[in-house]
Formats: structure tokens, C-alpha cells, sequence
């Protein structure tokens, strides 16, 4: 009998040790986790859009009528407006995360599955699927700059969707930034190298774009315009969670979307590959997961924090993967949850 067990404790032994993964883990230290985001219930009162009609609206676009606009986990493209009226739009076939409502009336989508998308008249157009004969692995967000330039990301071109935790066991250099020009039919590459470049917005006078690296805890900035055209600089670093989605109001402030608090045990095992390599041959299970924890930040023109919005208990509206201002209110949305979120600005906001 202890021969026997001595031989299955030498194959887990083996197993963890030697067993294939697809995972490559890059080392890296992350900051201490920083003071000043003490927890509070700000987002306890938000109230649910479209709730039931599909699950996992994962940004939220508005238009000036009130009207949100987002896309599902089964790839439908929908709106809800003022009414509560639910209409779908499109099927994009894939799985369409990031948004962006053009002045001409198109939607444009940033599909994990299908590549950069435009949607008119209900009719759904494949605009992008590779640059520089690299494909897109994970379409993530979209913004449209004043001058109909479109950017988006890639959060990886080497682990598709649903292969989140893939991406962050490795922690690699797999995603891309970049810009499609309507007019020629052009895609080009902004940034490349970076760390799960998730959300995307084009900043205060199209000057630049705001990119989130979700797994750097950090939001970019890559200038687009002027003497630093080109640079590539931090905005916001070491950030209390999990950056998803960046929204720019167009006036005083930036949202940003954490999809949780920062996981302490994910923070320890950073700086080692093999811990990493380790845990992914564990169950899936036994993996770390994130806790049901609304969060979200609103970050002045200058890099720092006017909002500090959260809520864990009792109903929470989790994971919150995407905030856009829209008047007197917030919308959010998430990537899981069956419903888009609103609050009025005010009821967020007040000390």
C-alpha cells in the first residue's frame, strides 16, 4: 500500500512539475498595493438595464438620446433606451466586447472573435482582421477619434477569448494598439509589446489615446499629436485592481472600469515563472478567482483620482468591465453579469 501511494505522489509530483503547458511566464514585480482606496458603498444603488435579455454586455455605448448600446456573450448587438424598450441590432457571430457609436450612425465593434467590426443599417462588415500579417487573437475595445480615425486594441495575439487566465498566467508582451483608417481601408500598429491592452479612449482633443494594460495595473498614453507624437507614458500606475475598459467624458474626466481588487496571492506569485507554471497544472478550481466587487475610478486630465466608486455586499452588480458618463448618470457594463448597470452621477459622486 505505501509503494502504491509513493507512486501516485511521484506522478503528481511529475505531473507538476514536468507536465506540457501553453503558458510561456514572464517574470515581474509588481508595486505594493497603494493606499487611498478605502472601501465604501457608492455603487450600492445601481439599478439594472435590459436585464434577462442576454448575459455579459461588456461596454456600454450612449448616444445623445439616453439610448445604451452594447453587445452579448452570444454575439448579439443590442440598445435599450430611456423606456426600457430592448431592441437588437445585429448578430455579429462572434463575441463583440468594445463599442463606439460614429456620427454617420454606424456602430463600431470590437469583436474578441471576429476582428474590428462596423454595423449599419443591421447589417454587420468585417473592416480588420490582421496587421502586419499578425491576426487579431482578442479584438478588445474601440474609440473613434474627431477625425473618423479608429483605434483599437488587441489584447492578445496569442490566447483568444476565454483564455483570460492564459494571458495572465503568462503575463507576456502579446497585445497590440491600433488605428484603422476608414478612408483607405489601413491598418496600422500605434503600440505594440504591451501587457493585455484592454480598454481604449481617445483623449482630450484627440491628442492621445488612453490604453489600459489590465495586468500592469496601469492606464498609457500614447500621444497621437504634437511634440510628443509617438511617446508611449504612463497616465495612472499601480491602480488598486484590474483595469477593463477606459471612457473619456470629453470634458474633466476619465472612467475606469476594475474588474476587481487586486488578488494578493496573483500579486506573490508575479515575480515567478514557475509558481505560475505551477498553479495553471493545478484544477481549474483551485486557481485564484476574482471576488464579486463593484469598482470604479474617475481620474481627472491629470492623472489623478476624483472618484473612488465601490459596493461588495448584497446584490452586487459584478464585475463592473466598462463606466461611460452620459448626462446626469453613469452606465456600466460587465462582461458577466445579465444586465447593464446605471446610477444617477450624483448619488456616485457625493462625499
Amino acid at each position: 500500500m505505501k509503494k502504491i501511494l509513493l507512486g501516485v505522489l511521484l506522478v503528481l509530483v511529475a505531473y507538476l512539475a514536468l507536465w506540457p503547458v501553453p503558458i510561456d511566464p514572464k517574470s515581474w514585480t509588481p508595486p505594493a498595493l497603494p493606499d487611498g482606496y478605502a472601501y465604501n458603498e457608492k455603487l450600492k444603488g445601481i439599478q439594472r438595464l435590459a436585464e434577462g435579455f442576454g448575459v455579459g454586455p461588456e461596454a456600454v455605448a450612449v448616444d445623445m438620446n439616453g439610448t445604451a448600446y452594447s453587445g452579448l456573450l452570444d454575439g448579439r448587438v443590442f440598445k435599450v433606451d430611456m423606456a426600457g424598450t430592448v431592441t437588437e441590432i445585429a448578430n455579429t457571430g462572434g463575441r463583440p466586447l468594445g463599442l463606439a457609436l460614429a456620427p454617420d450612425g454606424a456602430i463600431w465593434v470590437a469583436d474578441a472573435k471576429a476582428g474590428l467590426l462596423k454595423i449599419i443599417n443591421g447589417k454587420v462588415e468585417v473592416m480588420s482582421t490582421e496587421a502586419e500579417g499578425l491576426k487579431f487573437g482578442f479584438t478588445d475595445d474601440v474609440d473613434i477619434a474627431p477625425d473618423g480615425a479608429v483605434y483599437f486594441t488587441d489584447a492578445s495575439s496569442k490566447f483568444g477569448f476565454g483564455q483570460h487566465m492564459e494571458e495572465a498566467f503568462e503575463h507576456g508582451a502579446n497585445g497590440r494598439v491600433l488605428k484603422f483608417d476608414p478612408k483607405t481601408g489601413a491598418t496600422t500598429v500605434i503600440a505594440r509589446d504591451m501587457v493585455f491592452p484592454n480598454g481604449i479612449a481617445v483623449g482630450y482633443g484627440g491628442d492621445y489615446l488612453l490604453v489600459n494594460e489590465t495586468l500592469k495595473y496601469r492606464v498609457m498614453r500614447i500621444w497621437l499629436k504634437g511634440a510628443n507624437a509617438g511617446k508611449v507614458e504612463p497616465f495612472i500606475e499601480n491602480l488598486p485592481g484590474y483595469p477593463d475598459n477606459v471612457t473619456y467624458n470629453g470634458f474633466d474626466t476619465v472612467w475606469v472600469a476594475l474588474f476587481s481588487p487586486r488578488m494578493t496571492v496573483i500579486d506573490a506569485t508575479l515575480p515567478y515563472p514557475w509558481m505560475r507554471t505551477l498553479t495553471y497544472r493545478l484544477p481549474e478550481f483551485l486557481w485564484p478567482h476574482p471576488p464579486a466587487h463593484s469598482f470604479a475610478l474617475g481620474v481627472g486630465l491629470d492623472g489623478k483620482v476624483k472618484y473612488n466608486l465601490q459596493y461588495k455586499g448584497e446584490g452586487v452588480y459584478a464585475p463592473i468591465t466598462s463606466v461611460r458618463q452620459s448626462g446626469d448618470s453613469l452606465y456600466f457594463g460587465s462582461l458577466m453579469y445579465p444586465a447593464l448597470g446605471k446610477i444617477r452621477l450624483a448619488d456616485a459622486t457625493s462625499p
